[in-house]
């Protein structure tokens, strides 16, 4: 017995066009980086009970970094969070009209990051606020927050074009 649930005839959605290279050796990188500086601090602490000053910061940013590009990533694969399970009961209209309208919902959300975090970055930068662990210029960090928002719109941008292709083609 198949525990799948009915597709009503889909086929999966088309892969991106622009390749997920990039995104997927950065985040595999901050994932690394991260692994190795809280190693290397684990290792100083136990040798010498003291620990490195920056892991925290860096480890923060990193993670961050990585939760952006792994979003992106998942937007780009068609695997970001959605109602699946209420999806696929849907008839084929109604699934693309909700499809396309949490892609609006997406659509605006990031472009609501994208102008606040440069807003907040640009704040960081004009006051000269520095990071409380080591005083690195803070716009250093946020200046992230806008662009990779940026890139996961056009992930997401990507998404509904060819949803909308894909409807497209069975018309």
């Amino acid at each position: 017995m198949s525990t799948a649930s009915p597709d009503h005839g889909d086929s999966p959605p088309p892969t991106p066009r622009i390749s997920l290279k990039i995104e997927e050796t950065l985040a595999a990188l901050a994932m690394a980086i991260i692994c190795l500086i809280s190693l290397a601090n684990v290792i100083v602490r136990y040798a010498t009970n003291a620990s490195f000053a920056f892991t925290e910061e860096f480890s923060v940013f990193l993670l961050v970094v990585m939760t952006f590009l792994g979003a992106s990533i998942a937007f780009a694969r068609h695997e970001h969070i959605k109602m699946t399970f209420l999806l696929k009961r849907m008839p084929a209209p109604l699934r693309l009209a909700v499809e396309l309208l949490i892609l609006a919902v997406t659509t605006l959300l990031f472009a609501l990051v994208i102008y606040y975090g440069s807003t907040f970055a640009l704040d960081q930068w004009r006051f000269e606020e520095v990071s409380a662990g080591l005083g690195y210029p803070s716009w250093i960090y946020s200046i992230w927050l806008p662009i990779l928002s940026a890139v996961i719109l056009m992930r997401v941008l990507e998404r509904a074009w060819l949803a909308l292709r894909r409807n497209k083609g069975r018309a």
